[in-house]
Order: C-alpha cells, then sequence, then structure tokens
C-alpha cells in the first residue's frame, strides 16, 4: 500500500476552484497513487461521471482508486475499490456483490470498532482521527498515535490507514508508529501547488 494516500474531497476541492478530476490528476502528476474521491454533497449522476473521469486517468498512471461509501459508483467507474464508514454498507454487503480484487476499507475510531473489523471482509481498515480535524466532521475526539499502534495491533496483519489532521510536519510519525498509509486531504493543498505539495509528502514518507 503507498504511504500517501491522498483524497479528493469535491467541496473542497470547489472551493479551492478545482473540479475533483482535475485535482485528482494535479496529485497524480505529483506522484500519488492510492487516491480516492469523497463527493457527500454531490447527486449520483455528478459522482459518477467524476469517478469515471478520475479511475481513466488512475489506471493511465497505475494508480489505486478508490471511491468513498458508494460501492455502486465504485463498480459503475470500474474503480479500485470502496471506503466505507461505520454507518455506511456493511463490508459484508459490499464483498457479496463485489469479489475481490475489489478493494474494501472500513473506518474505525474506536478499540471496540477495531475488535469488530476483524471480523468482516475488509482489506484494510483506517482509524481516526489521529489528530484534530476541521475537514472531516466523524463525531469523534482526535485517538492519537498510540491507537494508531493499537489498530495496528488489532488489525491482523491488514494494512491500516491513518487519518485526520495529518500535515506534512507529522506524517512521518504517524508511519513510525505502525500505519502502512496517512490519508490526507486539505494538507495536499497548502501553499497552492498540489503537484509540489504531493511530490513533498512522496519525498518525506519515501
Amino acid at each position: 500500500m503507498s504511504p500517501l494516500y491522498a483524497i479528493v474531497d469535491a467541496d473542497l476541492a470547489a472551493a479551492r476552484g478545482y473540479t475533483p478530476p482535475g485535482l485528482a490528476r494535479r496529485f497524480f502528476d505529483g506522484g500519488a497513487r492510492l487516491l480516492q474521491l469523497r463527493a457527500k454533497t454531490a447527486p449520483s449522476g455528478q459522482f459518477l461521471e467524476w469517478a469515471d473521469a478520475i479511475a481513466a486517468d488512475a489506471r493511465a498512471c497505475g494508480a489505486v482508486f478508490i471511491v468513498n461509501d458508494r460501492a455502486d459508483i465504485a463498480l459503475m467507474a470500474g474503480a479500485s475499490g470502496v471506503h466505507v464508514g461505520q454507518d455506511d454498507m456493511p463490508p459484508a454487503a459490499v464483498r457479496a456483490i463485489a469479489p475481490a480484487p475489489f478493494l474494501i476499507g472500513l473506518s474505525t475510531h474506536t478499540p471496540e470498532q477495531i475488535a469488530a473489523a476483524s471480523r468482516v471482509p475488509i482489506d484494510h481498515l483506517a482509524i481516526g482521527p489521529v489528530f484534530g480535524t476541521g475537514t472531516k466532521d466523524t463525531g469523534y475526539e482526535a485517538v492519537g498515535l498510540e491507537m494508531v499502534r493499537e489498530a495496528v495491533r488489532g488489525a491482523e496483519g491488514r494494512p491500516v490507514v491513518a487519518i485526520g489532521g495529518i500535515t506534512l510536519d507529522n506524517a512521518r510519525s504517524v508511519i513510525e508508529a505502525g500505519a502502512a498509509s496517512v490519508a490526507v486531504i486539505s494538507d495536499l493543498l497548502q501553499g497552492g501547488d498540489p503537484e509540489a505539495r504531493v511530490a513533498a509528502f512522496v519525498k518525506a514518507l519515501a
């Protein structure tokens, strides 16, 4: 799993003057090879149009492309997989319609959710928010690096993705805590040059 998990949030992209496919291309150009499209407020048709475009670019550069929440859109777009939360379609239901190698990721926030994740058909689990964040409202307090270590212990060999408040300055510490990958949203837009920012993350996490 790539150490950098770049997330294109459609609302944040629009606020910064980008379309989701346009921003995804900037991330790919910077070296991102694991990317998720998150579009919480988009109509389904628009979400699918964006996913189709990003999936094509991901295939062209050999990247893994994940769709947030919507397994149906992920399948229609030919994405690599889907990432679901605690209140989304259960992983077992996703797996019933999407056999491997379609990837399934699951968000966790507590020790109980980490333990439950060991009993469902997922390929990786996410833990967070690691640090305080204003981008992604999970309803949970920051869990810190010790919870990242606990998630790694409870993941039974599956990769752990850490998310929430991760920046270029603290990303290395999260990998050192055992995470296979750090998911980053807003910090990839710092400085106004997404390619350069992604490239800096890729270098820092190498």
